[in-house]
């Protein structure tokens, strides 16, 4: 006989993990003085500079609060890994770019993140890699079902 889930201690354990691998990764990041968060968005950033990118695309991608990114993005303004630039297009609209010293710390970054990442998943085999992967991706496409249902339900009422 199957024995029942104990769906609440998964998501306790799933918060957890989300917990230590930021710790992990903070931990790394701070030569740069930067926390993981910070490094990922930077890493964006640093991606897209050819063009700039903006707080609307970063909030796309992410998924954080437009408050939560804008106070992140003026940590990384401060510290001096990015400058912004009014948009020829749209006077409203700025554009991130990396500084010079956010370019530089570009291998740091993409180093220190390869090598978290190696560690975090060290303990898992390529198949189970690849369970875990598919079993992620299952639950993250199930919620986006769900909140837009609920989004739907809410309109209706």
């Amino acid at each position: 006989m199957k024995e029942p889930c104990n769906c609440g201690q998964i998501i306790r354990d799933n918060r957890l993990i989300c917990i230590q691998m930021e710790l992990l990764a903070n931990q790394s990041m701070s030569p740069a003085a930067l926390t993981a968060v910070q490094a990922h968005i930077l890493q964006y950033i640093l991606r897209h500079r050819e063009h700039g990118t903006s707080l609307t695309a970063i909030h796309r991608d992410f998924g954080y609060s437009m408050a939560t990114l804008s106070g992140m993005l003026k940590r990384l303004r401060e510290k001096g890994y990015i400058r912004t630039e009014t948009c020829a297009v749209d006077d409203r609209r700025k554009l991130l770019y990396p500084t010079e010293k956010g370019v530089q710390v570009q291998e740091f970054l993409d180093d220190t993140i390869r090598a978290i990442e190696g560690e975090m998943y060290s303990c898992f085999s390529p198949e189970e890699l690849a369970t875990l992967d598919c079993l992620q991706k299952k639950m993250l496409h199930h919620l986006a079902d769900l909140i837009q249902q609920r989004q739907k339900e809410a309109i209706k009422t």
